[in-house]
């Protein structure tokens, strides 16, 4: 196994620690022309400069530093000011930024994409909203996201329901039997699959966050992706707790030996900062 809808309780812890910044106004400036700009990976809090090394989007990976505002900063590297491209290529390096910053400091991710034009204007960001991002970082501080993905197999959970179910074995035999039009058998059949099937996933689900919510802070649950995924949830585990949380997920896995389970981390925490950031021009 790699190391990669919920109750209301899961949601309910999920939004006491999130954290949420809202619209940031980004007085007008004196701008010298120019083609480059600043690529911002995260907010960390340190009050020293720092440099990590060549890590950055581009063809040659761009140094990495900081940009400061009292004791919280923007890790940032320059940068064309176009639009970046959601690249294969981009999107790993703006991954692999956020996850090098992470081994030493408490990050607040940011989108895949965020430019700005001047160090002035990052500077004037942080100064805005240095109390909401300050709140965010005490929040997040030694806390990481895991990432743990449920499937099964689709086929083999119907046909061991065909077992289990008096009533669906028998429309099936009647199906299968062909005796008079079995439209309605069929249509029948397949409600009764359909329920057992939301029922056996919702089921798991629930035992599945039952059993991690001891050894996490919070949680959330996504929209699985296609027929085979029935969960697809993130869950935001503090440091002390990690390796409590990696021997809970085996276990589990093991528990479930019908179900496969796709688990990766640690991750900065993407889905636990809400981060809502309009750039506006006051005049």
């Amino acid at each position: 196994m790699k190391k990669g809808d919920a109750a209301a309780k899961a949601a309910a812890r999920q939004d006491a620690a999130r954290g949420k910044l809202e619209r940031v106004k980004v007085p007008s400036s004196r701008r010298e022309d120019g083609s480059e700009g600043k690529y911002v990976y995260c907010v960390i809090r340190s009050d020293q400069p720092l440099s990590f090394g060549p890590l950055g989007l581009g063809p040659e990976p761009a140094e990495v530093h900081t940009i400061h505002f009292r004791d919280i900063c923007a890790v940032v590297s320059n940068t064309p000011m176009v639009v970046q491209d959601p690249t294969r290529e981009n999107v790993l390096a703006h991954q692999r930024v956020n996850e090098t910053v992470m081994q030493k400091h408490t990050v607040i991710p940011m989108s895949f994409g965020t430019v700005f034009k001047t160090d002035d204007d990052i500077m004037e960001l942080l100064r805005s909203a240095y109390d909401a991002f300050s709140d965010v970082l005490n929040k997040m501080q030694e806390k990481f996201e895991f990432g743990l993905k449920v499937l099964w197999d689709r086929d083999q959970i119907i046909r061991e329901i065909e077992q289990e179910d008096e009533d669906i074995r028998r429309l099936k035999s009647e199906i299968s039997s062909q005796k008079g039009s079995t439209y309605f058998a069929r249509m029948q059949y397949g409600r009764l699959i359909d329920a057992a099937l939301q029922s056996r996933t919702e089921r798991y689900v629930a035992e599945i966050f039952t059993s991690l919510r001891s050894v996490s802070v919070a949680s959330r649950s996504n929209k699985p992706i296609g027929d085979r995924m029935i969960m697809n949830a993130a869950f935001l585990v503090s440091r002390e707790m990690e390796q409590p949380f990696d021997a809970r997920v085996k276990e589990i896995g093991q528990q479930y030996d019908k179900l496969t389970f796709k688990y990766t981390g640690p991750w900065p925490p993407y889905n636990f900062v809400n981060i809502r950031l309009k750039l506006e021009r006051a005049h």
